[in-house]
């Protein structure tokens, strides 16, 4: 029995996947509930388990490709009909079978010879002045993030045919429009059969080829690797972004068109803190079995700075400041393969144990790749950590619709005056971007000369 493998709908306002990696190739055996591929959508990286025991039999969809949700990408000859596998060999099919029989095809060099026989419909799709339009009243289907980035690029939706499930506008719609200037160029074609082949957008040329090579020879290697791979030159390498990649260039670029950056610094005396960390967590670990981190302490004295100075807790819509009761802290999270911001709920209820393993659990998560889409979204302000690998302090880019984001530094030992006489303090520099859209640098230090002061005065408890 054959079984049907679709992209799955991650979230609410999530429509459509891009399948970053499959780990399973025709013919192999899967289990029930076995990671068979991961995807990257507009919120998450996920692994996602196989429908059904059996055997893969077919890969519809390739890996760097985006296709809406429910599409199918692939099918499972079920256990009970694995024997029956081998036959449909797509290998053997081009020289021993009809050309009718194999016209879903996955592969790449097969991708293209559809086309010919969807020639005779071509013409009148191609040159129809009047393509279907949402101008008429309907609904416009789109997400989040395809609303932001065509007002970004001052697109009317209205004017754009989505090539996606149902009419959907796409992400790769909008990036098509931004490619061509803006201006809708002829309606994209139609998202084909669920079976055949996604497309993916077309890459812009590589700024500049090297001596003797054509840019556009170089585009069109890049567009044409399915997946697209790195392509060596004699004195570079141009490597494609991930999809990961792209997403994070998106965002941060928005936040920094969006939101005026102001940044402030303060220094930290951790003297304290790190003496009752240092005694406390061996007995912590082997008590609750979690390893204890500096990352609690500074929630929770973020938590006493956003209850004295809610202004920080806040989004902006519009004209509109939006002031949060909820408390949910944002954790930034470097990854092998790029960067991620579960959020600690209603960090506010939480004790420093609750926020030590909840911090803990969402960063594991987030590195197996295992994160639910609802986990990284809701925040209402962030932390990132950058003196875990070294560094002194940061600038961080502030993570929308958030006002703020706090960078935390390196702690380490340096000599400081001490009621007038140097002494040797575990000292920490911490940063906060803010947007001085709502929040002024008054505000900015009052909340910084908070955390600072919870932290050196530290009283609650560890064990």
């Amino acid at each position: 029995m054959a079984v049907d493998i679709v992209m799955p709908q991650m979230g609410e306002s999530i429509f459509e996947g891009t399948i970053t990696k499959w780990l399973k190739k025709p013919g192999d055996k899967v289990e029930r509930d076995e990671p068979l591929f991961e995807i990257s959508t507009d919120k998450v990286d996920a692994e996602i388990p196989s429908p059904s025991a059996g055997v893969l039999k077919e890969i519809k969809v390739g890996e760097g490709q985006t296709v809406p949700i429910q599409t199918i990408v692939g099918v499972i000859d079920a256990a009970g009909s694995a024997a029956a596998a081998p036959a449909p060999a797509p290998a053997k099919a081009e020289t021993s079978a009809p050309a009718a029989k194999t016209p879903a095809a996955a592969t790449p060099a097969s991708a293209p010879a559809p086309r010919p026989a969807a020639a005779t419909p071509a013409p009148p799709v191609a040159t129809a002045p009047a393509t279907p339009s949402p101008q008429d009243g309907s609904r416009i289907h789109s997400s989040p993030l395809v609303r932001r980035m065509a007002k970004e690029h001052g697109i009317d939706l209205a004017t754009v045919r989505g090539t996606g499930a149902g009419g959907r506008i796409s992400k790769q719609d909008i990036e098509a429009l931004i490619a061509a200037g803006g201006v809708p160029a002829a309606a994209p074609p139609a998202y084909s059969a669920p079976g055949a082949p996604a497309r993916t957008p077309t890459a812009p040329p590589p700024p500049g080829a090297a001596p003797g090579v054509s840019g556009g020879l170089a585009h069109v290697a890049l567009e044409t690797a399915v997946p697209r791979e790195k392509i060596y030159f004699g004195s570079y390498e141009v490597q494609p972004m991930s999809a990961m990649r792209q997403r994070i260039a998106e965002h941060m670029v928005a936040s920094k068109r969006v939101s005026a950056h102001v940044y402030s610094v303060d220094e930290i005396d951790m003297t304290k803190v790190a003496a009752l960390r240092a005694r406390a967590k061996e007995e912590f670990e082997r008590r609750y079995g979690t390893k204890l981190t500096f990352m609690p302490f500074f929630v929770k004295a973020a938590v006493a700075g956003l209850r004295a100075f809610p202004t920080l807790n806040a989004s902006l819509d519009g004209t509109n400041v939006v002031l949060h009761k909820d408390i949910n802290i944002g954790i930034a999270v470097a990854l092998d393969w790029g960067l991620l911001v579960p959020v600690v709920k209603n960090a506010d209820e939480k004790n420093l144990l609750g926020i030590q393993r909840t911090t803990n659990d969402l960063a594991e998560r987030a590195r197996s790749k295992k994160l639910k889409p609802e986990e990284v979204q809701e925040g209402t302000f962030s932390i990132t950590n950058p003196g875990v690998f070294g560094g002194l302090f940061g600038l961080p880019v502030i993570s929308q619709p958030n006002v703020g984001i706090l960078g935390l530094g390196a702690i380490e030992k340096r000599p400081v005056v001490v009621d007038d006489a140097i002494a040797i303090r575990s000292m920490c520099y911490v940063t906060l971007s803010y947007d001085h859209r709502v929040v002024d640098g008054a505000i900015a230090h009052q909340f910084l000369h908070k955390v600072k002061e919870t932290l050196e005065n530290w009283s609650e408890p560890v064990l």
